[in-house]
């Protein structure tokens, strides 16, 4: 979702021409480019498709679509993540907890752009810090569930797994898995990266915007004023390049990429594509869903299909490492998927809780240290800390992910090693669904908007006072 890739035709061309291009690109017509070995294994939170047949028909028809991204773009973003395995950088990831279809529209995706934006602008000018900007978002249309079935006043119905997989309404036709919505999540990712790279590319991401994405938000908002001080700031550094003859490229455009989780795998599978470039090595395989995939907690089994299937792909791959994971256990995934080491290939997404990380975490970064692996430690804050407010609502306590937060950053300043990134759930919306922030919201307020298709997400407010926050936090390190 770059604005700019090596070796590689204009970013803004839609995605349906993207592997059309040359060989430059991914091979877009080859269908599946690795075999299926993974098949073989243990496959957690899959679907119970209905009908196999379709599901098989499905997967064919995308087997022959346009990769979404390219091989190049996973490579540079590879190489930006060795820079933060490194301690030369620092990941900002983050966006809706589960996208849906109906939210692919050009106001949606607008908002959550901006927040992503100011978020890293505050990270880059608070910190003094390059950012590396990953979106969840155009793929992330599934998720996985603590149970496979779901029960309102004694009727049960399978449970809502994300827009690729059934519906959100709690009837029987909505909750029965459609393998056809494989196919609209696809395009709806198309659609929204088509949206991301026109924003990125056409001027709206330059630094020379800055107050633009502010406009609609800062008179009643805490953060949004302090985030609107900090932008008269960036205005005047602005003004004096400009009046010293320099004005990089550089401020105009923003890389920004796409990822999601690698749960659907016959999805996944399907828009695998070999690499044809020239000079490449031979044989190397993309999942071109996106530019970055992660395996999450539930299915980071080393023997499980998730993890071979991650195995077989070149796509700098992520790992979320919860509080029952051991030191022995992090290693062994750290052999399993970098054997050969290559930085910026793995990123550890620590998701502990704030009662755990101080305790848990250190182990885990200690080992890895020890044994020196390149790898990049990120902190999703979020997973770990999610309640039922009285009212019936999943909810978190924003005290609770800043305190994670801080823990993360503490662990990384005893042992001496790189706090590299941040992975959060937030939308560009004004919801109430998770509780406090600097515009307090309490229990009484989450039915005003609660929105969420799945699990609370921090508001623009909320993500901005945490971004300050985990600047500031980044400064003392």
């Amino acid at each position: 979702m770059t604005a700019t890739a090596p070796s590689e035709p204009p970013l803004d061309l839609p995605p349906r021409l993207a592997g059309l291009a040359g060989d430059d690109v991914a091979e877009a017509d080859a269908g599946p480019a690795h075999s299926e070995s993974w098949r073989l294994l243990p496959a957690a939170q899959q679907p119970q498709w209905p009908d196999p047949e379709r599901l098989a028909a499905v997967t064919a028809q995308l087997a022959q679509l346009p990769p979404l991204v390219f091989a190049a773009e996973c490579d540079q973003l590879t190489e930006r993540l060795a820079a933060v395995a490194r301690g030369e950088a620092f990941v900002l990831q983050g966006g809706d907890c589960a996208e849906t279809f109906a939210g692919s529209t050009a106001d949606s995706v607008r908002a959550k752009l901006q927040t992503l934006l100011q978020m890293a602008v505050v990270l880059t000018y608070g910190a003094s810090v390059p950012v590396v900007k990953i979106g969840r978002m155009a793929g992330q249309f599934a998720k996985p569930r603590s149970k496979p079935t779901e029960t309102r006043n004694g009727a049960e119905l399978p449970a809502y797994r994300g827009d690729a997989v059934n519906g959100f309404d709690f009837t029987a036709e909505a909750r029965t898995p459609d393998p056809d919505r494989l196919l609209r999540a696809y395009h709806s990712s198309a659609v929204t990266l088509n949206l991301c790279r026109a924003f990125t590319a056409g001027g709206y991401a330059g630094l020379h915007q800055v107050h633009a994405w502010n406009q609609d938000f800062v008179a009643d908002s805490p953060a949004g004023r302090r985030y609107e001080r900090l932008a008269g700031e960036i205005d005047r550094a602005l003004s004096f390049m400009r009046a010293c003859g320099a004005d990089p490229q550089e401020l105009r455009t923003v890389e920004l990429y796409s990822s999601h989780e690698a749960l659907l795998l016959d999805y996944e599978h399907a828009l695998t594509r070999r690499d044809t470039r020239a000079g490449q090595p031979h044989g190397r395989v993309y999942d071109t869903s996106a530019h970055f995939v992660w395996v999450g907690e539930r299915t980071r089994a080393l023997n499980g299909a998730h993890i071979g299937f991650a195995r077989s792909i070149s796509n700098p791959i992520g790992v979320k490492i919860g509080p029952h994971a051991t030191a022995s256990d992090v290693l062994a995934l750290i052999a399993a998927l970098n054997p050969e080491r290559r930085p910026g290939r793995l990123t550890l997404i620590a998701r502990m809780g704030a009662s755990r990380v101080r305790d848990v975490l250190p182990g885990l970064v200690k080992a890895v240290a020890d044994d020196g692996a390149p790898v990049a430690w990120i902190c999703d804050p979020m997973h770990g800390n999610t309640f039922e407010a009285p009212s019936g609502h999943k909810t978190r306590n924003f005290d609770d992910v800043l305190d994670e937060l801080h823990g993360f950053f503490d662990v990384h300043r005893e042992i001496g090693t790189h706090p590299g990134g941040i992975h959060i759930e937030f939308t560009g919306d004004n919801v109430t669904e998770c509780v406090g922030g600097s515009h307090q919201i309490v229990a009484d307020d989450l039915h005003q908007r609660y929105e969420t298709a799945c699990d609370p997400r921090l508001n623009r407010s909320q993500a901005l006072d945490l971004a300050f926050t985990v600047a500031d936090s980044y400064r003392r390190h």
